[in-house]
């Protein structure tokens, strides 16, 4: 489904729809039965962010994520996180060159445009923040040199839920650089039959193919910033932040990143179901993805490890609470 012809510029709205569909499409083909799932994904990559995918093990977190990177014609590699790796194992290190008696920089897995950050929270969070920077700026400072990172950029990490063994907690100020936190939850009936049946198992990825280049993808990522958004539909977004931060069981509430990240997600998934502006609907959709991981609960005595579920509802109370403008 590769069409090479496709033009690297901004895409039209029609073509945007064509190059969206053909790759939930991709996706679908090794994800069964998880459309909502797979659009959220879509719409973290064309927001030009990232995505902590969070549930518990053997749900298929690890093949949504490379059944995403599969269908992209673009760099990819996969960082197995482990209690002992270290920030070089990220970003990479200076060996020193004999023949010129110089050091050479040897790049990370970092570099690339789509990174597997699997299992990140089976990492102290020393090594963690090695991908603060990235995640944010899109470059990576080492030995006092400033070296960029490939457009597009993005981290795809899988967590299991905070309570298993041998898993730290995500700091706070990492949680704050995913665009979407997204939960899978368990097949239905019918997709794990699927799932069961399928004669080729995990060999089914290496089937799948690339249906969009990476000029393809830069070009969806800036006809996504230029989406409409009404200022009703913007206060809207601002008054569910704010009111995070005034919630009676919120301890602390989305930062202004969070407001941003509500309003490109909402961009993003206009743009996954075929718009070219923004709803309210939008809004609703997309509030806990984008805000569950970003507030600190009061319950548990303060425990930042509270439930997702928890901390979803809590979100969507405060979303019911605020008048949708009309």
């Amino acid at each position: 489904m590769k069409n090479d012809a496709l033009p690297a510029e901004r895409p039209a709205n029609d073509r945007a729809q064509q190059q969206v569909a053909a790759l939930l499409e991709n996706i679908e083909s090794v994800f069964f039965g998880k459309k909502e799932v797979i659009k959220l994904c879509i719409a973290g990559l064309l927001g030009q962010g990232h995505i902590l995918i969070e549930d518990v093990p053997g749900i298929g977190k690890t093949t949504l994520a490379q059944g995403l990177a599969h269908s992209l014609d673009s760099s990819f590699s996969r960082i197995q996180f482990t209690s002992d790796m270290l920030p070089s194992d990220i970003i990479g290190v200076s060996i020193l060159d004999p023949k010129t008696n110089s050091f050479e920089f040897r790049a990370g897995p970092i570099f690339a445009s789509i990174v597997l950050a699997d299992e990140i929270n089976r990492t102290p969070p020393k090594t963690q923040s090695a991908l603060l920077e990235a995640m944010s700026e899109a470059h990576i400072t080492s030995d006092g040199k400033t070296r960029a990172l490939p457009r597009p950029f993005m981290v795809l990490a899988t967590q299991n839920p905070i309570e298993y063994e041998g898993t730290y907690m995500l700091p706070e100020a990492q949680l704050d650089r995913f665009l979407l936190r997204v939960e899978i939850g368990y097949p239905d009936e019918e997709a794990e039959l699927r799932i069961m049946r399928r004669p080729e198992g995990s060999a089914a990825l290496d089937r799948v193919k690339p249906v969009l280049t990476s000029e393809e993808i830069v070009g969806l990522q800036d006809y996504t910033r230029a989406v409409h958004v009404d200022d009703t539909v913007s206060e809207y977004m601002l008054a569910i932040t704010r009111a995070t931060r005034e919630h009676d069981h919120i301890q602390l509430g989305a930062s202004p990143r969070g407001s941003l990240a509500l309003y490109e997600a909402c961009q993003a998934i206009a743009v996954v179901e075929g718009r070219d502006f923004v709803t309210p609907g939008d809004v609703k959709r997309m509030a806990a993805p984008v805000m569950s991981h970003r507030i600190l609960i009061k319950s548990r005595g303060g425990n930042p490890a509270a439930s997702a579920l928890e901390r979803s509802r809590i979100v969507e109370e405060i979303v019911n609470a605020i008048p949708v403008p009309v």
